[in-house]
């Protein structure tokens, strides 16, 4: 039974990261808009859709575009900084969510650099310059990356599945399904 809720754990915490590395990175886009004096249209933040910011007045596109890749991986590493001063004993799980963040976003706009894929088109239309949505890839994968190695190996945690409670996979798949649940409802 340890490696059923060792595998409930892991999966639900993949599924979570997802969920919350799009409400944060949409989060940039959101604050990027209001702090130039934009009006947030609406914000999707739906499981089985690709998040995304609307705006209905956007005086700045460029900062705004590019506040959500950047808020993306800032925030959860200055989470993972504060983590690790303040010594929180899920520090390790914070680490792994700022390495996820940072390897996601930087794909993203790396990978969608050459075909304009989502914010991507909006960063060449506004001038960014295609060696610059490839430096931030550059940059991030390879950070969040370290950040996973800094955690040790994961074929010693696999071994171990009795150090996965049964309380931590349950919580797990409660805050899961909470977030699915709270992203369905609010999805315009």
């Amino acid at each position: 039974m340890a490696r059923i809720y060792q595998l409930l754990f892991a999966l639900c915490w993949l599924l979570g990261c997802w969920l919350a590395m799009m409400g944060v990175h949409e989060s940039g886009h959101v604050l990027g808009g209001l702090l130039t004096g934009g009006e947030v249209a609406r914000v999707v933040l739906h499981p089985l859709a690709i998040s995304r910011t609307d705006l209905a007045v956007n005086p700045h596109p460029a900062i705004v575009v590019w506040a959500g890749p950047l808020i993306g991986v800032l925030l959860p590493l200055c989470l993972w900084i504060a983590a690790r001063l303040w010594k929180w004993p899920q520090a390790a799980l914070v680490q792994f969510f700022a390495g996820f963040c940072l390897i996601a976003n930087g794909a993203y706009i790396a990978g969608g650099a050459l075909e304009g894929i989502g914010d991507c088109g909006v960063m060449r239309q506004t001038g960014s310059p295609l060696w610059l949505l490839w430096s931030f890839g550059l940059v991030t994968i390879p950070a969040g990356f370290w950040l996973w190695h800094r955690l040790g190996s994961l074929r010693d945690w696999w071994q171990h599945p009795e150090r996965t409670t049964e309380q931590s996979a349950w919580i797990m798949l409660l805050a899961v399904m909470t977030l699915v649940v709270l992203m369905v409802c609010f999805s315009a």
